[in-house]
């Protein structure tokens, strides 16, 4: 069943509440002749920690808002959901998911696992927005997943007062780290988290030498449209959209 704007797939995407970034860069990203839904997901605990378990807790029942809307993938469109909860609570969690709504369901962390693993990435560096608790987790997550994490670099956190630590944070910041890492070594290079604005970052510099750069957000959407075409991951397409012209067009950035 198709729908007007979505005839090749409609994609549905749960967004952590405050996130102001999951949205715009669906937009940017997704490709002609897909769509996507949102809904959100909402926690009244105070601490960023506490909200992203509650999410892991909680999240099949954000589902019922989609109703009977014919989406054929779901995105979970938080990272820091997965550090805390690990690996095998994760794994369990998205297969349950998939097996009760008959379609693939993926985390922004396992989408980005689906990517390293198609450009046959091992050796990795991770620029990082978070602090504290969330940033001590991300490196063992990765590792869990198989990944030598060889370097890392953190995104400066705006001055003064913000709305969210996080999601207030310019796509400059994105880019001072990006450029502060100077390993030729590295398989690939992740810009973590789904709330850090990171495509300009990636119109501007998709490779950092000979290695791609990727975010949590660009694998999280490539993954949603890898599933919706029933397709194997492939290095090869995932390299084509870091150099694709429909999204740099939308952003009014050059071509590559």
């Amino acid at each position: 069943m198709s729908v007007e704007y979505g005839p090749k797939g409609v994609i549905g995407v749960l967004t952590p509440q405050a996130n102001t970034t999951v949205e715009p860069e669906y937009a940017i990203l997704t490709p002609p002749g897909y769509a996507f839904l949102n809904a959100r997901l909402l926690s009244p605990h105070k601490t960023i920690e506490e909200r992203l378990v509650d999410y892991f807790a909680t999240v099949q029942n954000y589902t019922n808002q989609f109703a009977n809307a014919p989406i054929g993938a779901l995105a979970v469109a938080t990272t820091g959901m997965s550090y805390l909860v690990g690996k095998e609570a994760e794994d369990k969690k998205l297969s349950e998911m998939s097996a009760a709504l008959g379609i693939p369901v993926m985390t922004a962390a396992t989408s980005v696992c689906m990517a390293l693993d198609a450009l046959g990435a091992k050796r990795i560096g991770l620029i990082s927005p978070y602090d504290g608790n969330l940033d001590a987790a991300s490196t063992p997550y990765w590792e869990s997943r198989g990944y030598t994490v060889a370097a890392k670099t953190k995104a400066s956190q705006a001055t003064g007062e913000s709305f969210h630590p996080i999601y207030s944070l310019p796509s400059g910041a994105a880019q001072q780290a990006l450029e502060a890492i100077a390993d030729d070594s590295l398989d690939a290079i992740v810009m973590l988290g789904t709330g850090m604005p990171t495509f300009g970052p990636i119109a501007r510099t998709p490779f950092l030498g000979r290695t791609p750069v990727l975010s949590c957000m660009f694998a999280l959407i490539w993954a949603n449209v890898v599933a919706l075409d029933g397709g194997k991951p492939s290095g090869d397409d995932l390299l084509k959209w870091l150099k694709g012209t429909w999204w740099r067009e939308r952003m009014n950035a050059p071509a590559i």
